[in-house]
């Protein structure tokens, strides 16, 4: 599914309304009918049920005129609160909101006659509709709004969020200030970037993407697609009756240092458990015992370390024999950032001929070593997390979390690989500038370990065949929906790295429909 800017999305309602005739106030009709069956969909009978929308001046308020008149139809107890003079209402949102006026509805602004009447009215709603800011909202709201938002967001009903809550940024996910924290979101025609990715999922609850009319040969093509089953279902290879081990690829992890050896554990089972046919961890000598007695489906590897238990450059000349056998390389986990070890990396990376997943450690000796993924002889899947993001782009975390899209881009683009930017909302971004979004996952998956797990599954695909782009983005999609399986059965709360792993076939099986 295409995820858009705010921008792309008024182009295509653009489209919509100029060159296929859709008059505006049609699709306004439209948004505002899904909400009002979101807002059925939620309580049943709305009869006698009080209902309370707060519209803007805009669009969005448009809206939500639209779901007053609709709910107060249907025999809602339904309250109009305009954060506007109602001389400021133009065009398409005028048309319902003289409607509303003459079928006897009313409109108060609580920024003129106070909020005494919106908080009365707040305690006794069943539910709440945010029809305030739409999607061309950035910034911070006006300090006169502040109240209102929170009085929104303090009170018992649960709200939907009309397109998007108020107070997010349709392109970032960012919120710079109070926002609607919304239990549902009905958002038209399309997903907007902040809904899926920064803090979006967090402030707009359960997503629903509504088709207001308008025709589907207009919301084609863009440069960025929301991950799904359907896609992933068909990227996972299939195996036939009599298939062995060697079909399946063999990957090696390399990773691992003093008091860091369960990364690279964690990433070498995730391997297998994604289904790769062999795996190989190669760890320093020191810690090669441990591992061994660790990884009872996997083979093990000891490499040259230096007297502190680091990688030395010695190793390069082991791993360098290994990789011959190899269809795909591992590297970072655990690993460290001796200086030694740094330089190894380097090394590595520049005699790999096979496809390189690049994680942690070695996302930062890419970084601090300077050298050029540009110079790798076949693909690469960078993924870091937003500080090993920040350090390999020059900039600050708090720059990548206000762009994770645009970031993710830059750096697949300068890097020449395949980016896959970790957090709420996982970005896989493709050096030619296409991008895809991924919403599995939970925060109970924020611990130690979750990200190794994701190294391993994406060179578990690799290993398996699977093209850089399409292991990254199979990868998140059911890195995620394991973690989501695991809070299911365990709750968020405690999840282990290792949980996620043991589900992981389940959650294969079940997106590429196999029976049981």
């Amino acid at each position: 599914m295409r995820v858009v800017t705010a921008a792309e999305m008024r182009e295509i309602d653009r489209t919509a309304i100029e060159d296929y005739g859709i008059p505006g106030v049609v699709l306004m009709e439209n948004a505002g009918r899904q909400v009002v069956n979101a807002v059925v969909d939620m309580l049943g009978n709305v009869n006698d049920k009080i209902i309370l929308v707060i519209a803007g001046k805009g669009n969005n308020g448009g809206d939500g005129f639209v779901v007053a008149r609709h709910l107060k139809n249907m025999g809602a107890e339904v309250f109009v609160h305009l954060l506007a003079d109602v001389s400021q209402i133009k065009d398409d949102a005028k048309i319902n909101l003289d409607v509303w006026l003459k079928m006897g509805g009313k409109v108060t602004n609580p920024l003129n006659e106070g909020k005494e009447l919106l908080d009365t009215q707040l305690a006794r709603s069943h539910v709440v509709v945010d029809a305030l800011y739409g999607t061309g909202f950035k910034g911070s709201m006006r300090e006169n709004v502040v109240p209102v938002v929170e009085a929104l967001n303090s009170c018992p009903a649960p709200v939907i969020a009309v397109d998007i809550p108020s107070g997010l940024e349709a392109d970032t996910g960012l919120v710079q200030g109070p926002c609607i924290k919304a239990s549902e979101t009905v958002t038209f025609g399309l997903p907007k970037t902040g809904l899926v990715t920064g803090l979006g999922p967090e402030y707009c609850g359960r997503l629903h993407v509504a088709d207001i009319s308008i025709p589907h040969v207009v919301t084609r093509g863009g440069k960025t697609e929301l991950v799904t089953g359907e896609k992933v279902q068909q990227l996972l290879p299939s195996r036939t009756a009599c298939a062995h081990k060697g079909d399946f690829g063999h990957a090696m992890v390399v990773g691992g240092s003093p008091g860091m050896s369960g990364a690279v554990c964690l990433a070498a089972r995730a391997c297998v458990r994604s289904g790769a046919g062999l795996v190989t961890a190669a760890v320093p000598w020191g810690l090669h015992p441990v591992v061994e007695i660790k990884l009872t489906e996997i083979m093990t590897m000891p490499l040259p370390e230096n007297v502190d238990g680091f990688l030395s450059e010695q190793a390069l000349e082991v791993i360098s024999e290994l990789l011959e056998k190899m269809d795909v390389l591992a590297i970072g986990p655990g690993l460290g950032t001796y200086q030694e070890t740094v330089k190894l990396v380097g090394e590595v990376l520049k005699i790999a001929k096979v496809p390189c997943v690049i994680d942690a450690d070695g996302i930062n000796a890419v970084a601090q070593s300077g050298f050029s993924l540009l110079e790798m002889q076949a693909g690469a899947v960078l993924t870091p997390h937003p500080g090993e993001m920040a350090r390999l782009m020059g900039c600050t975390v708090a720059e990548v979390q206000a762009d994770r899209l645009g970031i993710a881009r830059r750096a697949a683009a300068e890097s020449g690989a395949v980016v896959v930017l970790k957090g709420a909302g996982t970005i896989v971004a493709l050096p030619g500038g296409r991008a895809y979004i991924n919403n599995t996952g939970n925060p109970g998956m924020a611990s130690g370990g979750a990200g190794d797990v994701l190294t391993g599954i994406i060179a578990g695909l690799l290993a398996q065949g699977l093209s850089a782009e399409n292991a990254a983005v199979a990868g998140v999609y059911l890195h995620g929906l394991a973690g989501d399986k695991a809070a299911g059965e365990k709750g968020k709360a405690g999840i282990l790295a290792g949980d996620v792993t043991e589900v992981l076939p389940e959650c294969i099986k079940d997106t590429k429909g196999e029976p049981v």
